[in-house]
C-alpha cells in the first residue's frame, strides 16, 4: 500500500465523468488499498478515484468518527444511488481536493446505494447522516461534480482563486 498524491482543484480531471470499472483485478484492489491509506493519512472520510488521478468509478469511505469505535473502511465500485429521501439535510462539507475550504451543502438526508465490492458481489445499503452526505459527495466526484458546484458563482470563484494561489505556493516550495 502507498499514499497517492491528491489532485487539487482546479484540475480538469476533477470535472470529468469517470468510466465504469469493467473488471475487478489486482490493480483495482491495489488502488482501493492505496485510496484507503491516502484517505486515512489526509485525514478524510471519503476519497474518489479522480482525486488520485484514476478516472474510474470507485470511491472509498469510512465515516466512523466516535473515539474508540472500530473503523469501517468501505470500497464502492460502480456505485449508483437507487433511492433518495425527500427530506434534506444541510451539512458543512469539505474536500481533500479543496483543502481547508468548507461550505454548507443541502442534499437528501438519506440514500440507498448499490455497488460492487472487491469480490465483484453486488451490495446495497441505506445510508443516513454523514454516511449519506459522504456517499453523495463521492458519487458527485465520479460524475465530475464538486461540492463547490452547489454554491453561488461568487463563492465558487472565491474558493477557486484560493486554490489557484495554494497551487502556486506549493509549486514554488
Amino acid at each position: 500500500m502507498s499514499i497517492r498524491p491528491i489532485l487539487i482543484h482546479p484540475d480538469p480531471r476533477l470535472k470529468k465523468l469517470c468510466a465504469p470499472v469493467t473488471e475487478i483485478t489486482d490493480d483495482v484492489r491495489r488502488l482501493a488499498d492505496d485510496m484507503l491509506e491516502t484517505m486515512y493519512d489526509a485525514p478524510g472520510v471519503g476519497l474518489a478515484g479522480p482525486q488520485v488521478g484514476q478516472m474510474s468509478r470507485i470511491f472509498v469511505m469510512d465515516c466512523v468518527k466516535e473515539e474508540g469505535a472500530a473503523p469501517r473502511p468501505m470500497v464502492l465500485i460502480n456505485p449508483e444511488i437507487t433511492w433518495r429521501s425527500d427530506l434534506t439535510n444541510v451539512h458543512e462539507e469539505g474536500c481533500l481536493s479543496i483543502p481547508e475550504q468548507y461550505a454548507e451543502v443541502t442534499r437528501p438526508a438519506e440514500v440507498r446505494v448499490r455497488w460492487l465490492d472487491l469480490a465483484g458481489k453486488t451490495q446495497e445499503e441505506h445510508f443516513s447522516g454523514l454516511w449519506a452526505t459522504c456517499a453523495q459527495h463521492e458519487i458527485d466526484h465520479l460524475d465530475g461534480k464538486l461540492f463547490i458546484d452547489y454554491l453561488t458563482p461568487l463563492k465558487r470563484q472565491l474558493i477557486t482563486r484560493k486554490m489557484e494561489k495554494l497551487k502556486r505556493e506549493r509549486a514554488r516550495a
